[in-house]
């Protein structure tokens, strides 16, 4: 009983509710003890009395008379005190005696005094003009409060107490019901997930739930996106892998069958054999290094690195390849480049992918510029070509792994496996710098690199 968020939640609203009108009447109970009615109606007849007196002090005062008169008339005690706080009138002598009033902490006169037999009396003091006290007293009223209660005030209490408790109650039921409802929801989606159709939990409730709501739906988004880029992972494995194992399967079927008969034909299977096992095998540590740099886990030998250096490598390997394909490859970067503190050899992989890349897709007669510069924060390099460039909407997924352009746009064949410019993403990003891509169609591609100075 009592274990579910929407009646824990309607228990703790009934109890501060019931903890509320507790106060509420604790408070109503502690005033009627320390200030009832007929308290009040008593004080009041005393200070009748005392103005009685105030009134008409020439007439009253000196004659005993008239102050036993008054005293008898409205039941009171009437006492004179002078300035010595010696008592020289008493209306009651024969009654226990009473001590001159005295003053609480805030000096202020107390409303009770008590005689010498330990009785409590109500009393109003006043001074009179020739510099005596007047004190007008009366017995404490003995007020029964379980009377009052009983009499007065249960049943108003009871009803105005049991209408409160009701509605306090059904108001705490709808604000539980919209903080757990919610919750209720998320939980549902959360049990039939995974699902074919997979739609947002709507958020509602206070803020905290709605922010709740909208963290799972965000999960859920992100999880899907990741089994999805999960199962295009295996399937564009499985692709890869299928070609060179067909190849491989098929030549050395025909090495057992006999049908390679000549040695060209058997050294012709041997080598395919060996080709696409190599493919296989690069393919394989692409796979591993780009796993170990999204995962974080990739060793990094960070150093200061001359870019401009690096940058001349790239240029000097590719250009007897250039020169075969008649492609223009140039450098243009300042001497005075400063380094940056990096891996050398993973950089110098990021510059020989896009400048591989490039020349895969720039036909005869084109150019393939690398530059780069300094803005005081970041070194910008950019590799360029004139090649075929890139539709519009590849270009947000040039960097998802095994994601290639149509072969027919470079020459009718695919060329590697897709992994390279994804593990050039992350080796920059590892950095801490950013790399981007802009291309017309028919007006060639340029890669952007931006990666941090040395700090001093």
């Amino acid at each position: 009983m009592f274990t579910s968020l929407r009646s824990r939640l309607w228990l703790s609203y009934a109890l501060v509710i019931t903890a509320a009108l507790g106060v509420v009447l604790i408070t109503l109970f502690i005033f009627l003890i320390r200030n009832p009615v007929l308290y009040r109606e008593t004080t009041q007849r005393l200070r009748i009395v005392q103005s009685q007196i105030t009134e008409n002090p020439r007439e009253v005062i000196g004659n005993t008379d008239a102050l036993q008169r008054i005293a008898e008339a409205n039941d009171a005690r009437i006492l004179i005190f002078d300035s010595t706080r010696t008592l020289v009138f008493d209306s009651h002598p024969e009654q226990p005696s009473l001590p001159f009033p005295r003053r609480n902490l805030l000096n202020r006169n107390s409303q009770f005094a008590t005689d010498e037999q330990g009785g409590v009396w109500l009393h109003s003091m006043a001074r009179l003009p020739n510099g005596n006290a007047l004190v007008v007293a009366a017995p404490r009223p003995e007020v029964r409060i379980l009377n009052v209660f009983t009499d007065e005030l249960l049943t108003p209490i009871l009803q105005g107490g049991a209408i409160a408790l009701l509605l306090s109650l059904v108001l705490a039921f709808l604000i539980s019901r919209s903080v757990a409802d919610p919750l209720q929801r998320v939980i549902a989606a959360s049990r039939t997930y995974p699902a074919e159709t997979m739609l947002p939990v709507p958020p509602r409730g206070p803020r905290e739930v709605r922010d709740l709501t909208r963290a799972f739906n965000s999960m859920v988004l992100r999880m899907d996106t990741t089994q999805k880029s999960q199962r295009d992972f295996v399937a564009n494995v499985s692709h890869e892998l299928k070609t060179p194992l067909t190849s491989i399967q098929g030549f050395a079927q025909s090495l057992l069958d006999g049908t390679a008969d000549s040695p060209e034909a058997r050294k012709q299977a041997a080598q395919i054999i060996y080709d696409e096992a190599g493919r296989m095998h690069r393919m394989a540590l692409d796979l591993l290094d780009l796993a170990r740099l999204q995962g974080g886990t990739a060793d990094l030998n960070m150093s200061a690195v001359d870019v401009r250096g690096l940058l001349q490598h790239a240029v000097e390997k590719f250009s007897p390849q250039a020169q075969k394909a008649n492609v223009t490859l140039r450098l243009n970067a300042p001497e005075n480049l400063p380094s940056i503190f990096g891996d050398g050899d993973r950089l110098a992989q990021v510059f020989t992918n896009l400048v591989d890349n490039a020349l895969k897709f720039t036909p005869a007669d084109g150019h393939i510029a690398l530059s780069a510069k300094t803005d005081g924060v970041w070194i910008e390099v950019e590799v360029a070509d004139s090649g075929v460039g890139v539709e519009e909407e590849a270009l947000p997924r040039l960097f998802d792994r095994f994601y290639q352009v149509d072969p027919s746009r470079a020459g009718g064949e695919s060329h590697g496996a897709g992994l390279g410019l994804a593990i050039a993403h992350e080796i920059v990003q590892a950095h801490g710098g950013k790399i981007g891509v802009r291309s017309l169609v028919g007006h060639g591609t340029t890669f952007t690199i931006h990666l941090p100075l040395a700090r001093k």
